[in-house]
């Protein structure tokens, strides 16, 4: 069972504000996902690594950004490495984000939604 990650307050994380710099993210790797909100939310981006990494590279992701005003949120989880392509892939086939693509050589790990 994975353990998604909410921010202070247990509010989802805005993807544009989150502090990467804060030391809960050094050495954090795994799986992450990227919504927005709004009257109609769906799943934009759904991603694995070094979650401060990827997440400072999609704030300047126009694909992602042009969301923006919808409100842009994020929650992650540690994944080990090696299943991390399963649970990627597991996370995508169940959410259908509307960026990205995923690892279709990898066999599904499935794993709890954070909602």
């Amino acid at each position: 069972m994975l353990d998604w990650i909410k921010c202070q307050g247990n509010v989802w994380c805005n993807l544009n504000t989150v502090n990467l710099n804060h030391p809960h993210f050094n050495n954090m790797e795994g799986v992450y996902i990227i919504w927005h909100g709004g009257s109609n939310p769906s799943t934009v981006r759904i991603g694995q690594g070094v979650i401060k990494d990827r997440l400072a590279a999609h704030r300047t992701d126009p694909d992602i950004q042009v969301l923006s005003h919808l409100d842009l949120y994020v929650t992650w989880a540690s994944v080990p490495p090696p299943s991390m392509d399963g649970v990627e892939v597991f996370l995508a086939n169940s959410l259908n984000p509307i960026v990205g693509f995923v690892f279709p050589s990898a066999q599904p790990i499935p794993v709890n939604l954070p909602w």
